[in-house]
């Protein structure tokens, strides 16, 4: 596999980008040299760790033969790890995050939701390039990752290296997928949700949103609450 092929499109572009910040740098020497720093496949998620003082190193390190030089300002170091960060990239594939710290969304439950373009719900569990994950509580729902599927593929079991990169979700929703992939995601403890139709992945959340008020049995089960259609009852038992 070449170091280009073991890229998403949006690491590419990120490195692209950096590239042409840091004059005298050209993408497929950043990329080798990237790749000799974090090791392949190169994803978001590795560039996302890049420092200032790890691209100095990089540059200054062992690739002067592939026409990576260190004779550019602070400056532009900076914005080249935020680009290589994601942070200002235009025409970026990825969808910008919205702001979220663990625990201040309570009573929310964490969703994925299979995609391959922006923020749409468009993929199938097997084949999407990435998960968008979702906080949702009955007041609120943000999209807080974009995780990259590409390094998963590369394990013995993919499905269950999938099912891996989203286990600290309750649902998943997918267009597709089939049944020993769907046993194996359960098994991480994720529910699958089939929705045939491609569309906005935010909208499909939002549908979800409106029932963790009053959660239908299956979903009150996956939440851990007791199931409203069920209350009557457990309000007559209890006045007997």
């Amino acid at each position: 596999m070449s170091q280009t092929q073991a890229m998403t499109r949006e690491a590419a572009l990120r490195i692209a980008l950096a590239a042409r910040e840091l004059e005298g740098t050209d993408a497929p020497a950043l990329v080798q040299a990237l790749a000799g720093k974090l090791d392949l496949p190169l994803t978001e998620a590795k560039l996302a760790g890049i420092t200032v003082s790890d691209l100095r190193e990089i540059l200054a390190g062992n690739h002067a033969d592939m026409n990576c030089v260190v004779g550019v300002t602070s400056d532009r170091l900076k914005t080249a790890v935020r680009l290589l960060w994601g942070e200002g990239v235009e025409n970026s594939e990825l969808p910008p995050l919205d702001p979220y710290l663990e625990g201040d969304m309570p009573g929310s439950i964490r969703v994925a939701c299979a995609s391959n373009h922006d923020e749409a719900l468009d993929g199938h569990f097997g084949s999407c390039e990435r998960f968008l994950i979702y906080q949702v509580s009955p007041t609120d729902l943000r999209l807080i990752a974009v995780r990259p599927t590409l390094e998963a593929d590369h394990a013995e079991d993919r499905n269950v290296s999938r099912a891996q990169v989203i286990s600290d979700c309750q649902l998943v929703y997918v267009q597709s997928i089939g049944g020993p992939a769907a046993a194996k995601v359960v098994r991480a403890g994720v529910h699958p949700v089939k929705i045939a139709r491609s569309g906005p992945a935010r909208e499909q959340v939002a549908q979800l949103q409106t029932t963790l008020a009053s959660p239908p049995p299956w979903l009150a089960k996956i939440m851990g609450v007791p199931a409203a259609s069920l209350e009557k009852y457990v309000e007559a038992a209890e006045a007997q």
